[in-house]
């Protein structure tokens, strides 16, 4: 618990805040100018602009493991699930307050149910997070955000067009589907869960190929 006390403050200096702060910034930025402005969205808009929001601080968790100095850093007294979650942790708070402000700004009349719109936004962070856990782990590269974020970008375009109605998940709270639907969403976030936490690990040790020659000498 001491280490992990004293890695509070490092941590904090080495999370992506100027990211996150930008893509909370692109989700609630359409929300404050439609509020502001008086011109009060209907329910379907609103329902797809907190999802647009959710969308846009999910595609910021995607950096949120990115560490330009990982390789210099490889070696602490702290194990990487411990690392990962701590920046993980650290960002909670902020992200609850965001997640709030963003409903707020919802009219009550038109806001969407607060449970259903959470999921779908607390799946896509896991998403996120298990993407840049996975490429963490798989890669050497100490900047994935780039890749997990397109990667999950293009998921949440495709995913819409592609999927048979009998799956569908982005529907209306009018929809009769809207609780088959939210139970497909809890699967989703459970199974991107368990990928999290599989991948906080330490990477295995990576055996070297066979080399196809050998020199008389063994090289």
């Amino acid at each position: 618990m001491r280490v992990v006390a004293a890695l509070v403050v490092p941590v904090w200096r080495t999370l992506p805040w100027w990211t996150l702060g930008a893509a909370g910034a692109v989700g609630v930025l359409p929300l404050a100018l439609v509020r502001v402005l008086g011109s009060g969205p209907g329910p379907v808009e609103a329902l797809w602009m907190v999802r647009a929001a959710g969308l846009a601080l999910a595609l910021g968790f995607g950096f949120l493991l990115d560490d330009p100095a990982r390789h210099t850093t490889a070696l602490v007294p702290a194990r990487r699930a411990v690392r990962s979650l701590l920046r993980a942790g650290l960002v909670g708070p902020a992200v609850g307050v965001w997640w709030a402000v963003v409903l707020l700004l919802v009219p009550g009349a038109v806001r969407p149910p607060v449970g259903g719109v959470t999921l779908e936004a607390g799946t896509a962070g896991v998403l996120a997070l298990a993407g840049a856990a996975v490429a963490v782990r798989r890669s050497d590269d100490p900047e994935p955000g780039w890749g997990v974020a397109g990667a999950l970008l293009g998921v949440a375009v495709l995913a819409p067009l592609s999927l048979p109605a009998r799956w569908a998940f982005f529907v209306t709270p009018a929809d009769p589907r809207w609780a088959g639907g939210h139970e497909r969403w809890a699967w989703v976030l459970a199974g991107a869960a368990v990928v999290w936490a599989g991948s906080l690990g330490e990477p295995a040790p990576r055996r070297a190929g066979r080399p196809a020659l050998r020199s008389p000498c063994g090289t």
